[in-house]
């Protein structure tokens, strides 16, 4: 069977469903797209920029520019997802990502290089070699393979998505925020070049486990979602009721699509940019440095806590709900933003903080396929993810001109109050439209 093509292992004669099995491997999947990640490329910042020769403001543009050029294809990719499956978009892109590292792990090399055969000593050289190398980054691991491997659990499960999604998204969340430190252990102990190539080795070893495991569509290997199998057609549309199939194109007709997809891309711009300058935002309203960083904990204490609930309560529950709760959180992180320097605005900002990324992780996963089918899953993935990464990609910058415009980061809190107010007007006919 093509399908199982350069694979010894066949779906069907699993002994247990083998939803699960994609559950365990497309979830250590979008763990190794952690050194294409922000929380994965943070930690490398200040030896690589030092190493070459750039400023903080020029790595970090550099970093915004790369990403955003990996917004701008992101969606082709997509269209790749629904043309070839999951595997072999997976197995490229962790390769590529393992290119992108060991010729990160080489920069300083290329760009001594390329200023001798130029005759030229200047910073553009190295900031447009990282900046290239950056886009590489983050279109194979913080795009691709991160889509292609959330939506190969999702097409795995139908009736059992959400809590699915559930046991997915706390792996993930303990698994990133502990990255850091193993990645910061590496640098110490190796150097920040080892460090990306061993990074590198790892992510070819992981490739292979891609091409061996990864599965498309349990209907290939004669199995249907959640785990029944079927014998004959008839049988196969009672276990699994047909949704209407919509392409890119339809489901940009439908108002759902807008207003999830503005929503999750306030959270990445949003968070990002906090993130970001946190350290900054703090120090704005009079707090020292240990604050700012403090509350990460407690947010991620509430997002986990979040998503696992009301991802098991998603396969019952109607999801324009989670919506409208996902803004209320954005309001209460807004407000807190405001009230930073007053007694209820730090558990403002950390309770709206974790609320966002709590539904984040459920919204993200189950909208697309419940609302617009299985199908076309990689082409409207693609779209959204877009949203996602230009979000992320602007925040720092415009969080940093807004301050040293104004002075202060008030502002961005404003104008994320009327954003939220005008997507909870707006989505009030944003309905699921199967």
């Amino acid at each position: 069977m093509s399908s199982n093509r350069f694979s010894l292992v066949d779906p069907s004669k699993s002994p247990i469903f083998y939803g699960y099995v994609i559950l365990l491997v497309g979830t250590l999947g979008i763990y190794c797209s952690i050194p294409g990640q922000t929380i994965g490329v943070s930690v490398f910042t200040d030896p690589v920029k030092d190493a070459l020769g750039l400023s903080r403001n020029q790595f970090s543009n550099a970093y915004m520019i790369g990403t955003i050029c990996s917004s701008l294809v992101i969606g082709r990719a997509g269209v790749w997802f629904d043309r070839y499956g999951a595997r072999y978009v997976a197995f490229f892109a962790a390769l590529v990502l393992a290119l992108a590292l060991l010729l990160c792990s080489w920069s300083v090399h290329m760009s001594e290089f390329v200023k001798r055969v130029l005759a030229v000593d200047t910073w553009v050289v190295p900031f447009t070699i990282i900046t290239v190398l950056f886009f590489m980054l983050r279109f194979s691991g913080q795009g691709v393979l991160t889509m292609a491997s959330r939506n190969v659990i999702m097409i795995w499960f139908d009736k059992n998505r959400g809590k699915v999604n559930a046991i997915s998204s706390v792996a993930i969340s303990f698994g990133f925020s502990s990255s850091p430190l193993w990645v910061n252990a590496l640098i110490e102990g190796y150097g920040w070049q080892i460090a990306w190539q061993l990074l590198a080795m790892g992510l070819v070893a992981f490739s292979f486990l891609v091409l061996q495991f990864y599965k498309n569509k349990p209907e290939e290997h004669g199995l249907v979602p959640d785990g029944s199998k079927f014998v004959d057609n008839a049988t196969e549309e009672k276990t699994a009721p047909l949704a209407k199939q919509y392409t890119l194109k339809e489901a940009q007709g439908t108002r759902a699509f807008w207003m999830y997809g503005l929503m999750l891309a306030f959270n990445s711009f949003f968070i990002t940019g906090l993130t970001f300058h946190v350290v900054s935002v703090f120090a704005s309203e009079g707090f020292p440095k240990e604050d700012a960083i403090s509350i990460f904990l407690p947010a991620s204490v509430v997002a986990v806590s979040v998503s696992t609930i009301f991802n098991f309560l998603s396969d019952y529950l109607k999801l324009k709900l989670y919506l409208y709760l996902m803004i209320l959180g954005g309001i209460m992180a807004s407000v807190g933003f405001l009230l930073l320097s007053t007694a209820i605005g730090v558990p403002l900002l950390i309770g709206g903080f974790g609320i966002l990324g709590g539904f984040f992780a459920v919204l993200n996963a189950i909208v697309w396929p419940r609302f617009y089918g299985r199908n076309h899953l990689g082409a409207i993935t693609g779209k959204i993810m877009s949203f996602l990464i230009s979000g992320s990609a602007l925040a720092p910058p415009i969080f940093s001109l807004c301050f040293t415009t104004f002075g202060s980061y008030r502002l961005l809190g404003y104008l994320g109050l009327a954003f939220l107010l005008f997507l909870a007007l707006a989505s009030i006919r944003a309905n699921n439209p199967q």
